[in-house]
């Protein structure tokens, strides 16, 4: 694996990007009106047929999908996050909506502990919920609140955390895991056992950065 880009050069990136995405936006602005204009004139002599009705809807749809396209690789702060290890820092919300989980950076590694519990009493004891499936009797009565679940993270380039585990108090068991980040505030969490084909995905949700 190469050496992880140094702040200077996260920062140069992003300075280059801010410095030339108003000429970058510009320019793109040009060529959506040539295109918008061409639709337009070949739209007119498309309307008596339906299939070149239908033609014309797809070039609107493609038009609108090369503009998403262009802004989206054209974003800094996306930029950003591909080369920054540390944008997965941060509290985020499970898949299912029943906890959240802090992510923070330990050592040269990441971890995850569980901040939040949607029903964080047990109905069977009536008191706060305990890893009580947990395969160790010794650690059966540590509480949930506060467990650390996620940890080994190293990261590996182009938005992907490996090496990790995830340990999941519903059943006790502990997972090899990946996370790929997919967005700024959207993460794919996938635990397995043997092979990474093997295993299930969970997206996460950004609740609070930092």
């Amino acid at each position: 694996m190469g050496s992880n880009p140094t702040s200077s050069t996260i920062l140069f990136n992003h300075f280059f990007l801010l410095k030339f995405l108003p000429l970058s936006i510009l320019l793109l602005g040009n060529q959506i009106f040539y295109i918008c204009h061409e639709i337009k004139q070949l739209s007119m002599k498309m309307t008596a047929y339906p299939i070149q009705r239908h033609l014309k809807q797809v070039l609107y749809i493609s038009a609108l999908s090369f503009i998403a396209m262009f802004t989206f690789s054209f974003s800094p702060r996306w930029k950003a996050i591909e080369d920054n290890p540390d944008a997965i820092v941060g509290v985020w919300k499970t898949g299912e909506g029943n906890a959240m989980v802090r992510i923070y950076k330990n050592g040269d590694k990441y971890q995850g502990k569980v901040v939040w519990l949607k029903e964080p009493i047990d109905p069977e004891t009536g008191k706060a919920k305990v890893d009580k499936n947990h395969p160790d009797e010794s650690v059966k009565s540590r509480a949930v609140l506060g467990l650390i679940n996620v940890w080994g993270f190293v990261f590996k380039g182009n938005n992907v955390w490996d090496e990790g585990n995830i340990y999941d108090p519903k059943n006790g068991n502990t997972y090899s895991c990946t996370i790929k980040m997919t967005s700024a505030n959207s993460m794919e969490v996938r635990g397995y056992i043997g092979v990474s084909l093997i295993g299930r995905t969970d997206t996460w949700t950004r609740q609070v950065s930092k």
